[in-house]
């Protein structure tokens, strides 16, 4: 034989004894049981072994291998080395074990996406289901079947963000400049699907982003957010011969239960006569609040609201003579800025940490 394991044995042990750090232990682990190490080439020698001693001699080299691979791990373990051979620096850390992380550190929803939330909420509570439409909208569902006619200052291209020419385009395309397109899109769909007539009533919100080329300043955007309000329901005659159906009073109704839970007891609103295409009669909203506690409680304008319109409602298929209700809409970073007394739209879109963790 060429290789007595008993001497390899002796060197192995004399040498791993001799090595004081990691560079020692890792040169003396390539050398002796490493791929190419003396013990691995033992085995090689296998085939110069006679028949008959094979099997003992190679479970010889297997308990060899073993023997110093448990004498190189108690070792590494004397010197205060890794199961690698790094210098432990620390107790071990579980990496398992879920972090540990400030309440100052923790994510949180957007205050406009809070805001929404809690307006759906406040609704839902109403009976008022959340609708969705697209923002890449046409004029046909922004103005014509809002009756907004043709050559009115709201369809000015400058007032707009038209994706099409509208002077060489008959149904121009654009970023929708107003909510009310979904109360136009939810009742087609509704007469759609009761066969060309309006068949259920009708009670939606339609939160969501609108776009104007407005110039940015402490209260306007080009991009904002308002939510939409819609109620249809059928014209009844009662047994006294009146006929039953929504009116202005329930408009009101609605939007003063709305703004006593939304911003508590002292909350009032007032409607002011005015005109909109889409509404006839139509109002103002304003609410009556007080922004902060060093303020004195002051109205605060909301947006729009009045019965919908019986050209709006013939044009979405739905009969007037049959169906009646009410629309409002208004901004959200506009009840947003009430409610937690914020001076500057901007400062909504600015991603500014210090801001948003007051909020």
């Amino acid at each position: 034989m060429s290789i007595d394991l008993g001497v390899l044995e002796t060197e192995a042990r004399a040498a791993l004894e001799a090595a004081g750090d990691a560079a020692a232990l890792e040169a003396w682990r390539i050398a002796y049981v490493g791929p190419k190490g003396q013990v691995k080439a033992a085995m090689a020698g296998v085939k110069d072994v006679a028949a008959a001693e094979r099997p003992a001699f190679g479970a010889r080299v297997n308990a060899l291998s073993k023997a110093l691979e448990e004498a190189l791990a108690a070792k590494r373990s004397g010197l205060g080395l890794g199961a690698a051979g790094a210098a432990a620096s620390g107790p071990l850390v579980d990496v398992t074990e879920p972090g540990r992380v400030s309440s100052e550190e923790v994510g949180r929803r957007h205050i406009l996406l809070r805001v929404r939330e809690e307006l759906v909420e406040v609704f839902a509570r109403m009976g008022f289901e959340v609708a969705e439409g697209p923002e890449l909208e046409d004029d046909e569902h922004n103005f014509v079947k809002l009756n907004i006619p043709p050559g009115h200052p709201a369809r000015d291209p400058i007032d707009n963000f038209y994706i099409d020419d509208p002077a060489k385009t008959a149904k121009p395309r654009m970023l929708r400049s107003q909510t009310s397109t979904v109360q136009v899109r939810v009742m087609e769909k509704a007469v759609a699907e009761g066969g060309g007539e309006l068949k259920r009533p009708i009670r939606i919100i339609a939160p969501g982003r609108v776009y104007r080329p407005d110039t940015v300043d402490a209260t306007h955007s080009f991009m904002f957010h308002q939510i939409e309000g819609l109620a249809i329901e059928r014209i009844e005659r009662g047994a006294d011969g009146r006929l039953c159906m929504l009116s202005m009073a329930d408009l009101k109704s609605t939007l003063f239960n709305f703004a006593r839970a939304y911003f508590g007891a002292e909350a009032e609103i007032r409607l002011r006569p005015t005109f909109f295409p889409f509404t006839e009669p139509s109002a103002e909203l304003d609410l009556k609040i007080r922004l902060r506690p060093d303020q004195p409680v002051k109205w605060m304008e909301l947006g729009g609201c009045g019965m919908v319109h019986p050209n709006v409602l013939r044009s979405c298929g739905v009969d007037p003579e049959q169906w009646g209700g009410f629309a409002f809409g208004f901004g959200i970073e506009r009840l947003a800025m009430g409610k937690y007394g914020i001076p500057d739209i901007r400062m909504l879109f600015e991603n500014d940490l210090r801001f948003l963790r007051q909020l």
